[in-house]
Parts: structure tokens; sequence; C-alpha cells
């Protein structure tokens, strides 16, 4: 069984989804089985080591919001790449 998936606007997660995610949050990885989780879904890009330059308060901003403000520029630079393509197929017809 195959369908489409829009990363950029998943469906919302059920109860059942979200306790799921709970318990699994609470558990070490090493308990954690994963042997049912189709390979394509393990796909980790690679990162590669760059330095940029951030304005201080966008700085600041971040790192208040707890450890791991490098993942968090991570996950909003990936977030706006992904709307930015989906606009861009959408633009030209190809959804």
């Amino acid at each position: 069984m195959k369908f489409e998936f829009d990363q950029a606007n998943p469906p919302p997660l059920t109860d059942k989804q979200i306790a799921a995610l709970e318990a699994l949050t609470k558990m070490p990885d090493s308990e954690i089985n994963y042997s049912d989780i189709p390979d394509e879904l393990l796909y980790r890009p690679a990162k590669k080591m760059t330095t940029v330059r951030l304005d201080a308060d966008v700085l600041a901003w971040l790192r208040t919001q707890g450890k791991g403000y490098q993942t968090r520029i991570n996950a909003i630079l990936r977030r706006e790449m992904l709307s930015s393509n989906q606009r861009c197929n959408h633009n030209n017809g190809t959804k």
C-alpha cells in the first residue's frame, strides 16, 4: 500500500499516535524496536560542517529554547526549504 505524504503539511496525529509517541520518549533507545520500519523512513541526510553568521538576537533566541539550538536551526531551514520547494512546484503546476 502506497500513499502520498506531504512533509510540509502532515496530517494531525491521532490520540493513539500521541500516546505511543509519549511512551517512546520515555524509553531508552536500546529498548525501541526499529525492525518494522522500512529503510527509506530511516533516511538521515549527511551533515556537513559549515560556518554561518547569525544576528546576535536570533542566536540568543535560539539558545533560550534550550539544548539543541543547532538542530533547531537545521529544522527551521529544512522547513523553509520544503515550503519553498512546494511553492515552486505549485507555481510550475507540478504539485
